[in-house]
Order: structure tokens, then C-alpha cells, then sequence
């Protein structure tokens, strides 16, 4: 097996000139695109889970395409969410929880089709997709409409009044879309966020419940009969952990737990009906399999191919998979990490390497590393050849880092070892293992989750806990920062985000905060340098505009008040 894995990345990357692939749809199908988060693929009944979890999943499957080996080139929602509109990689588009904008040169598949004659909409069930109010700065562009309409936790405030929306409630707001927009052709989104933590009884019940919701959209669809000739496309963000290898949730590490994701393509007339698919598919293919079954020229941007050609080719030819997370460095000032899938393994690139075979050890409990050395070195040269194939705009930021006006700004206040943004694509040889900080990171998660919920009374002592020993993580610094915020403390919170700024000076959430904290306790010139720095960057947020505005009226800058009171009646005038 090993003397085959070296050519495997050269088909893997080269398979576009060996599959000739015609689109089989009509044109310019209906599009139906739905996104579970955090997801398992052991949860569907049309991957082997015998749970009955799914029967209204498992219904589309068997009228569509199974890709048994999916899997996300992100464990996160929101990295794995423009990874698949944009058919980039994430050292392409660059998205993250910071708030980084969307390149304006990058393609983004709503856009594509909207300039195609397609009626655009996306139906959202989390604040991290909200392209106002949240991190998915820029990815509104392109819909007609986009129902997001979410705002930051306040103290008392459940996460379901506030940041996230249930299944029922999403799928109902996009069946009214539905009905006034029945004329085709149209592409609608549709995002739940059920099974994403908290879970409101269990897991199980959450996935169940987006299934349920998932059956009353179809329902509708074929009410219209507008079932049958669409292109739906059914792709899990990320799947969840639970406990496997010690993470309680997602977001850190590459397993299959949560990197294996269901994949389903429901073709026009339901071709290939029934058909699964056994070699390696990308969550990176879905845009370009979109746009080629709609009959649109793939942008040559993207990154992906259209999984028509992996439905199609052999065995032989089944390429690597690779995938990244950056939130281990971001979050907890680890290193990222990076993960090849080629032939039966697993190879994790960390300061710790990893490697399993999974024919033998589908679990990955028995790391390889130490006794496979070779193998280790042609996945590891497989991995950097890839790297390579990014040139040197892989290691490249997309316009995410500070400007140098703002550095210096920030180093006038007292902001030391400031850096750019710029995260090499071979930043998993520096930093921490995230194995080794599991705990705390698991702490940090749970108790930003609280946050979320509107309960920082809950999350404050275990984020001392936290700091008390990691110093260094900036999600635990920003959480601290942000729970006293809610709890109105506001000049307890100012250190708090100023670590939290040190940390990841890109960052625009911990600016906004550190803004609102400068403004309570009268300190309005600092106030004004931190709210434009996050201005810049969460263009849409109608709250920091309101700030600002404020601001500004102490500062007695009566224009650029009144710009910013402007700025956000419009941007609440426009939510959804």
C-alpha cells in the first residue's frame, strides 16, 4: 500500500482531466442546498445507523447520491460553511470566528448563480452565519434575501432568543419564502443548527428534530412538485466529538468524529437513485458539482470538482482528503493542525504526529507514529505538496491583519508583541499540541457555551479556573472580557480584553467589546480607536455602529455621529 500513496495526490489533484463528466440536470435546475451542523455520519440511517434517527434523510438518499467518505476540510461551522460556498480551502478563504471578511476577488456560489438568473436565499440557524451580527462578514453577498436576524447574548437571554434558531423555526421562514418564490429557477439554503452544543434534551433528539424539519421542507417541495426536478444537496458542516479522544464537542481536533460528514446529491428527476458512492468526496466538491449541474462554468478559482467525476471514477484513482483547524492556535495558542486521509490512513501533522490505520483501527485509538516512520514521511511530503500547490498565497493573509496605522495606534495604548494576521500554512511545526490542553480548551468551550446562554454567572469561575494556569489562551481572555461585559463590569473587563487583543489583535469581537467597556467608563478617545478597528471589520453590525455613534457625540464629532446613527438604522432597516 505504501508505494502507492505517492501517486495518490497527483491523481487526487490531477483528476479533472481524466473523467469527462456531462451535466445531467436540466437547465438551471431548482436548487435546494441544506447544511446540518455538527452532524455525526453514524447517525444516518443511509450510512449503516440503525438508530431510526433519520427516516426522512434517509428517504432523499434513497432518491439521490451517498458519498459514504465524505468529509470537511474544517471541524468548525463557519470555516466549513465558506469552504463549501466558495469551493476554496481554508487557507484560501481564510473565514474564522475572528470576523474575516470574504475577499471580494474570491467566487462564492450564491453570487455565481444569482448572476446566472437564479433567485437567491439563505434561512440561517446560528448567529456565527449571520453576515451582520456575526463572524460571516461578506457572505451575504449575492442572496436576495438572507433571514438571519440575530444579536449578541445578553445576560438572562437563552441562546434561543438570541444566537441560534431551531429547525422547525428555520425550515418554517424558508417554506414562506418558498411559496413566494415558486417561479424557478431559485437556490435556497437552508441551515440547522439543532445538533450543534448546547443540545437542548440530547444529541440524538437534536439530529432527530432536524430530520423531522428536514421532512416538512420536503413535504412542502413536493407539494409544489417542485421535488422530483430539483438538485438537492444534503452535506453535514462538521460532525461532534462527544467525548471521543477527549474532546467534549468540536472544533480541535481531525478525527472521523468530526471531519466524516454525510454527504447526499438528490440529481433532477432523481438519477443514479439509490447509488452510493465509496471513494473520497469533499465538502470542498459541493459548489462546483452545483454550478456544473446548473450548467454554469465552475470560476477557475475553485478549488474543488464536481463529484460527478468522483461518483465516476475507480477505486485506483480515490484521492486524499485534506483538512485543517486553526482553532487551536487562534483560540488556545496552540498549533494548527492538519490532517491527509490517502489509501487506509489517517496522518495527523502536529507537534505530535499522528498516524492510524484505519482499515484495521477505524476508531484511530493506536497511533501509528512511532513504529511507521516511512509512512509518515510520504504522507508528510503528499501534505507539503499540496502546500506547494497554494504557491505562496497559501500562507498569505486575505487582508484579515491590522493595518499599519492601526498597529500603531494600538502600540500607543500599550499593546505589546502585536503581530500581523498572517498564519503560515506550515504553522503546525509551531506551538503546543492541542492534545495537551484538551481540558482546558473543553472548559473554555463549555463555559463560552454559558455565555451563549446568557448566564455568565456560570461561566466566570470556571474561566478563572482556566486562566489561572493558561494565561495565554485568547478565547478564555475574550470570554472573561465578554462575560463581565454582560454582567455590566466594565472596568474589571477592560484587562481581560486587553490580553485578549495582545493575543489576536485581529479580532474584531474582542475590539468591539474592549469599545463598549472604554465607553461605560468614560474613556472615549480609546473607545473610538478599538470601535473602528472593529468597524472595519463587521461592516454590518448596526449595535457597534450605534456605539460609535455615541462616541463620536462625546468626542464632539457631530458629523461622523451622524454618519454612524445613519450606518445603523440602515443596517437594522435591512435585517431579516
Amino acid at each position: 500500500m505504501l508505494r502507492h500513496l505517492g501517486s495518490l495526490f497527483f491523481i487526487g489533484i490531477l483528476t479533472l482531466l481524466v473523467f469527462p463528466v456531462d451535466s445531467l440536470a436540466a437547465a438551471k435546475p431548482n436548487i435546494l442546498l441544506i447544511t446540518l451542523d455538527s452532524t455525526r455520519a453514524d447517525r444516518m440511517g443511509f450510512l449503516g445507523s440503525r438508530s431510526g434517527l433519520t427516516p426522512n434523510l434517509d428517504g432523499i438518499a434513497r432518491n439521490g447520491l451517498v458519498f459514504a467518505q465524505a468529509y470537511a476540510q474544517a471541524p468548525l461551522t463557519l470555516v466549513s460553511s465558506a469552504t463549501l460556498l466558495t469551493g476554496t480551502y481554508p487557507q484560501t478563504h481564510r473565514a474564522s470566528e475572528l470576523a474575516v471578511p470574504l475577499a471580494a476577488t474570491l467566487p462564492y456560489l450564491p453570487e455565481v448563480l444569482h448572476s446566472n438568473g437564479y433567485s437567491t436565499a439563505a434561512f440561517v440557524g446560528s448567529i456565527l452565519l449571520d453576515p451582520q451580527n456575526g463572524p460571516f462578514q461578506g457572505y451575504g453577498r449575492g442572496f436576495d434575501e438572507y433571514s438571519a436576524g440575530f444579536h449578541l447574548p445578553q445576560a438572562g437571554e437563552s441562546h434561543l432568543q438570541s444566537v441560534e434558531r431551531r429547525a422547525d423555526q428555520v425550515v418554517a421562514r424558508a417554506t414562506v419564502w418558498l411559496a413566494a418564490n415558486k417561479r424557478r429557477p431559485f437556490f435556497l439554503w437552508v441551515q440547522l443548527h439543532d445538533a450543534h452544543a448546547p443540545y437542548s434534551s440530547s444529541y440524538d433528539r437534536a439530529v432527530s428534530a432536524e430530520d423531522t424539519s428536514v421532512g416538512k421542507l420536503v413535504a412542502f417541495l413536493r407539494s409544489q412538485s417542485l421535488y422530483d426536478d430539483s438538485l438537492i444537496v444534503i452535506a453535514s458542516t462538521q460532525g461532534e466529538s462527544l467525548g471521543v479522544h477527549g474532546e467534549e464537542t468540536h472544533g480541535i481536533f481531525l478525527y472521523d468524529e468530526t471531519i466524516h460528514v454525510p454527504l447526499v446529491v438528490k440529481l433532477p428527476r432523481n438519477q443514479f437513485a439509490g447509488k452510493q458512492i465509496k471513494n473520497r468526496a469533499r465538502l470542498l466538491d459541493v459548489a462546483p458539482t452545483i454550478l456544473t449541474e446548473a450548467g454554469i462554468a465552475v470560476p477557475p478559482q475553485m478549488q474543488g470538482q464536481s463529484l460527478m467525476r468522483i461518483a465516476q471514477a475507480s477505486s485506483q484513482a480515490e484521492q486524499p482528503v485534506y483538512s485543517r483547524s486553526e482553532l487551536p492556535e487562534q483560540g488556545f495558542g496552540c498549533s494548527v493542525i492538519e490532517s491527509w486521509r490517502a489509501g487506509k490512513y489517517l496522518y495527523i501533522r502536529a507537534p505530535k504526529p499522528e498516524l492510524y490505520d484505519l482499515a484495521a483501527d477505524p476508531n484511530a485509538s493506536h497511533n501509528l507514529a512511532q513504529s511507521a516512520k516511512a509512512t509518515i514521511e510520504t504522507m508528510a511530503s503528499q501534505m507539503q505538496a499540496l502546500d506547494s500547490h497554494f504557491g505562496n498565497e497559501a500562507g498569505k493573509s486575505s487582508g484579515s491583519g491590522l493595518t499599519s496605522s492601526e498597529m500603531q495606534k494600538l502600540a500607543s495604548l500599550g499593546y505589546v508583541g502585536l503581530q500581523k494576521g498572517n498564519t503560515s500554512v506550515n504553522a503546525a511545526n509551531t506551538g503546543g499540541d492541542p492534545k495537551d490542553v484538551i481540558a482546558a480548551a473543553n472548559k473554555t468551550l463549555a463555559a463560552i457555551l454559558d455565555l451563549d446562554d446568557g448566564k455568565p454567572e456560570k461561566a466566570v469561575p470556571v474561566l478563572r479556573q482556566v486562566l489561572s494556569t493558561q494565561a495565554n489562551m485568547y478565547l478564555a481572555q475574550y470570554g472573561m472580557g465578554a462575560a463581565l461585559v454582560q454582567q455590566q463590569q466594565y472596568a474589571e473587563a477592560i484587562g481581560y480584553l486587553h490580553k485578549a487583543i495582545e493575543l489576536q489583535p485581529d479580532s474584531a469581537w474582542a475590539h468591539y467589546a474592549m469599545g463598549v467597556s472604554l465607553m461605560k467608563t468614560g474613556d472615549f478617545k480609546t473607545s473610538a480607536v478599538h470601535l473602528e478597528i472593529a468597524s472595519g471589520r463587521l461592516p454590518g453590525f448596526s449595535g457597534l455602529h450605534s456605539a460609535l455613534a455615541e462616541v463620536y457625540e462625546h468626542l464632539g464629532r457631530g458629523p461622523d455621529a451622524a454618519r454612524e446613527r445613519a450606518r445603523a438604522s440602515q443596517d437594522q432597516t435591512s435585517k431579516k
